[in-house]
């Protein structure tokens, strides 16, 4: 039986990928360099790892940076008995191999030089610049702090400030992680289980957000062996009894994904598009998945089919291909290259199904989209250099964030709500609770920017996102253009304008804790619900859960503003001494254009031509009567305010009304509906031409998106 098979902390060979002798490097890089112009053979396999991502790399800083590190640590060792320089030297390997620029693979070099040798940071910063200089101190500060239990919060609320300019220091700091844990056998077994649970809480999810695949795949797989052997050891079992070839090989008789991937290669060069048709064996967390979720496992889950091309439409190409000549399994299509994930990844999935109904899955990218898959940040190159050594372009984003990928938007909040965690338990339960978020969606902002949210999140967490502590006066939203409550939960691609209140005292409600996902959210609304016990019972669209206030009709006219006066003779009728009346359902004042009617009585009643009833009456067989508006201007209007309910809205629009020269005849207002709150006011005018400003002062008072006039029976006066 292997080594990997009685220990489950002993590194677990990736396929495809050799691993170096660290033993046999050890014994190499205890005897330094062999001449000034030679790199010695212990960073040779760093050195021939760069040069296939970087060939014009300068290796000579590479080189200095080994003597340094190498005689610094010269007589100390590892627990594993290797000399301690086998522990940089492996660490820089990993990400050379992952595409990593020369700056970070010197730091690399470096990283443990400051912090267990007389090596200063000034000595670095002399010898190599500002910029190693500034990598290996981050890396330093994450290594001094405690990872005890009860240390686990503050220690990652430390290592998101020490990441916070350059996530190279959490590239350097997960390599470093992934070298230990593959060397994790000779600790105690608590140990052990102590530091894959915090591997699998924080460093594996940050690892997924930063787009390095290829390091969370076998840290994955290491925390697996060590906190499931028995499920690991069932898995192994299974992924060697299955005919799954090599990865990167063409393939191997004797199982069906060879098949279909010799078909597909058979599609794609008669439809004449180049293509590289790869078998990519699933780790062993993914095969345990997939038996978790299917029950029972098919010939072809043990891996899927890679297809790599030159350019992103020969993509759809190949999708095209496959759609024709194989029949698709639609639910399993995704296209993460119209719309890349968070982490960078872009890929067309798709599955479709071969011979006797064996269905594979397949990946469709570009080589380019491939190795930023794997490697994620890593991948990016230098993105302080303008020579055109990055990955993907850098163009300056809409949203206004800097552009360098070194600081995407998802680490930026969590840089921005860990400095208002209240203290370092909350600020681990939230972290824990973002980092489990699996998936997120981008929505867009009206002023053309982009917010990424975890699934799940609603306009709360989008309001916190954009606007920080201002969010506390947000009272509505317009999502895809339509009005929406701060409760709406948000899907991939919707378009959000958040609605704020000018009022600085307004704030949230306790049941906006309800509909908050994010911490930055969570956060902020509980800090200032303490700091505000008395606003915590809020009005209208602040109310507590299940409380709302009983409807009521609230006769303002003696609230401050002036009494209505006598209503005028102000129409003029074709009909002698004919009682006129205005229709309580479109509330006519001039100058609209008007007609009337003949009703029971003999009584003229006056509407608007646009009125509905209008029509009704007109089809009914009535016969209009002349109407129109004579000299008096003085006028008596119903208008409806709809809302979004927040403390003093009632008192604001009041003096809206009153500031018009409008008096309040009466008002109803309605209870509150998912934080909406309709008002109702009959209110006389001195002039009917003052009636277009009185309705635009009332939808400029905060909260208020829409006030018409009445479209049915008034309220009694």
């Amino acid at each position: 039986m292997s080594a990997e098979a009685t220990n489950p902390g002993a590194p677990i060979r990736r396929r495809g990928r050799p691993r170096i002798d660290l033993r046999r490097l050890g014994r190499v890089a205890v005897l330094g360099p062999v001449s000034r112009d030679r790199l010695p053979d212990a960073i040779g396999h760093v050195a021939e790892a760069h040069r296939a991502h970087y060939p014009d790399a300068d290796l000579s800083i590479l080189h200095k940076a080994y003597v340094l590190a190498e005689s610094s640590h010269r007589g100390q060792m590892r627990k594993s008995g290797e000399p301690y320089i086998t522990h940089p030297l492996a660490v820089t390997l990993i990400l050379a191999e992952l595409g990593a620029e020369t700056t970070t693979l010197t730091a690399s070099l470096l990283h443990d030089t400051v912090e267990d040798t007389e090596v200063t940071l000034d000595q670095v910063r002399e010898q190599f610049g500002d910029e190693v200089c500034y990598l290996v101190d981050g890396v330093t500060k994450l290594e001094k702090v405690d990872y005890g239990a009860a240390a686990e919060p503050e220690t990652f609320r430390k290592m998101l400030v020490a990441t916070g300019d350059d996530v190279r220091v959490m590239s350097i700091k997960l390599a470093d992680r992934l070298h230990n844990m593959r060397t994790l056998g000779v600790m105690r077994p608590e140990k052990q289980a102590r530091i894959a649970r915090v591997t699998r809480d924080v460093l594996i999810p940050l690892a997924e957000r930063l787009g390095v695949q290829a390091l969370k795949t076998e840290l994955e797989d290491l925390v697996f062996a060590i906190l499931h052997p028995e499920e690991y050891a069932h898995t192994r079992a299974l992924i060697a009894a299955a005919p799954v070839p090599e990865s990167g090989s063409p393939g191997a008789t004797g199982d069906p994904l060879s098949a279909i991937a010799e078909h597909v290669r058979t599609v794609l060069r008669d439809a004449d598009i180049p293509a590289e048709v790869l078998i990519r064996p699933r780790h062993y967390v993914s095969v345990h998945r997939v038996r978790i979720k299917r029950g029972e496992l098919r010939g072809t889950d043990f891996g899927r089919l890679l297809v790599l091309v030159g350019e992103d439409a020969d993509c759809y190409a190949v999708l095209g291909e496959l759609h024709t000549c194989f029949t698709p399994v639609i639910s399993e299509f995704k296209d993460f290259i119209a719309a890349p994930k968070f982490n960078l990844y872009q890929s067309l999935h798709t599955a479709v199904v071969g011979a006797e109904g064996a269905v594979a899955e397949v990946l469709i990218r570009t080589h380019r989209m491939h190795k930023v898959a794997e490697a994620g940040v890593i991948a990016l190159g230098n993105p302080y250099t303008a020579d055109g050594t990055s990955a993907l372009p850098q163009a300056e984003p809409a949203d206004g964030e800097r552009a360098d990928p070194t600081r995407p938007g998802w680490l930026s909040r969590l840089l921005a709500w860990q400095q208002s965690a209240p203290d370092p338990d909350t600020f681990w339960t939230t972290l824990r609770a973002d980092l489990a978020e699996d998936r997120e969606i981008t929505v867009f902002r009206t002023d053309g920017g982009t917010l990424g949210l975890p699934a799940g999140a609603s306009c709360v967490d989008a309001a916190y996102a954009q606007y920080g502590d201002e969010a506390h006066s947000c009272i509505g939203a317009r999502v895809n253009g339509r009005l929406a409550t701060l409760s709406t939960v948000l899907s991939d691609g919707d378009t959000v304008q958040l609605l704020l209140a000018e009022d600085a005292a307004s704030g949230p409600s306790p049941d906006w804790l309800d509909h908050a996902r994010t911490p930055a959210a969570r956060i902020a609304i509980t800090r200032w619900l303490d700091a505000h016990p008395e606003g915590a019972q809020g009005t209208y669209g602040s109310q507590p859960a299940g409380r709302r206030p009983e409807r009521q009709p609230a006769d303002l006219s003696d609230a401050g503003v002036n009494r209505a006066a006598r209503r005028a003779a102000t129409v003029v009728v074709g009909m002698p001494d004919a009682t006129v009346r205005l229709a309580g359902c479109c509330t006519p004042v001039p100058p609209d254009d008007v007609t009337g009617f003949t009703v029971r009585g003999g009584v003229v009643t006056v509407h608007r031509r646009e009125c509905p009833g209008v029509a009704r009456m007109q089809a009914g067989g009535r016969t209009p009567v002349t109407v129109g508006w004579g000299d008096a201007a003085e006028c008596r209007v119903t208008l409806v305010a709809e809302s979004f309910g927040r403390p003093g809205l009632l008192a604001d629009l009041t003096e809206a009304i009153a500031s018009a020269g409008a008096a309040v005849i009466s008002a109803t207002v309605e209870p509150p509906s998912e934080q909406r709150v309709r008002h109702t006011y009959t209110l006389q005018l001195p002039d009917a031409a003052g009636l277009p400003a009185l309705m635009r002062a009332m939808r400029d008072v905060p909260g208020v998106y829409d006030v018409n006039r009445a479209q049915h029976p008034a309220a009694a006066v």
